[in-house]
């Protein structure tokens, strides 16, 4: 594929996060300010929608926000980019198709989480995506048990070395990521499967084991998907931490059919 749609957010003494058409996609913070990505797995034909939020993790009531007094300026942006060939990711050198803006002055009071949204036309075919017809899930606590479940036998075989497990559960995401881009579904598949492969042979696959009481079920996709989640707003499919400070995590949005877990972003 020559020209790919890729989504830059940058933050400025703040952490965000941006929802493309509901799903979580993208966060950033002080740690790492600026990051930049392609998404066509996320895009639809027409109308989109891009949502920029504020420091998404403060620990508040569902629907409430906390105040919060800015310690110097605070900002952060978001630009959905359609770049020339041969400039991947140059914001210079790309078409600007969607774009948010947000900052806030030194000592001035905001309240977080804080959220805004816009939307985007885009005149660019995409399939339809399977998370677009899975049914609703109303009862989120009910499925909890069958997500962990789903979850801790993905870490396990993990630690063990066993990757062929995740692989299948993700069956339905590669298939749809390598239509998204253009390329063979073995490619996609081989390609994370190596890397699973490399971490086991290097010991740096030791699952931390998702545990039923931490997880948490974020809706998105309007309710369509959960994204899986510890307390902290990491990605429940994690690494331990090794001795040289590297990890690494697999986010996971399933869906749920007739009782059944699916990994589909």
């Amino acid at each position: 594929m020559e020209r790919v749609l890729m989504l830059r957010l940058h933050t400025h003494g703040c952490s965000a996060e941006v929802l493309l058409n509901d799903i979580p996609v993208a966060r950033s913070d002080t740690r790492c300010p600026a990051i930049c990505m392609p998404v066509h797995e996320f895009l639809l034909v027409g109308s989109n929608e891009i949502t920029l939020v504020i420091d998404p993790h403060v620990p508040c009531s569902p629907g409430k926000t906390t105040p919060r007094v800015a310690d110097g300026v605070l900002g952060a942006s978001v630009r959905l980019l359609l770049p020339r060939i041969g400039h991947l990711g140059n914001e210079m050198h790309a078409r600007t198709l969607g774009e948010l803006d947000w900052s806030v002055p030194d000592g001035d009071v905001f309240r977080v989480p804080h959220r805004v949204s816009v939307s985007a036309s885009l005149p660019i075919k995409f399939p339809r995506w399977r998370w677009m017809d899975a049914p609703q899930i109303s009862d989120v606590e009910n499925i909890k048990a069958v997500a962990a479940t789903y979850l801790q036998d993905i870490a396990v075989s993990l630690s063990r070395g066993d990757v062929e497990p995740f692989m299948n559960a993700s069956r339905l995401r590669l298939e749809e990521l390598a239509l998204a881009y253009q390329q063979p579904v073995a490619h996609t598949a081989d390609r994370l499967r190596s890397r699973l492969q490399v971490l086991s042979a290097s010991k740096a696959l030791k699952m931390l084991i998702p545990e039923e009481l931490g997880m948490v079920l974020r809706p998105c996709a309007n309710g369509r998907m959960l994204e899986c989640m510890d307390k902290t707003g990491e990605p429940s499919l994690r690494t331990e931490e090794t001795a040289a400070g590297t990890r690494s995590a697999w986010p996971v949005r399933i869906a749920v059919v007739n009782g059944k877990c699916h990994i589909l972003r």
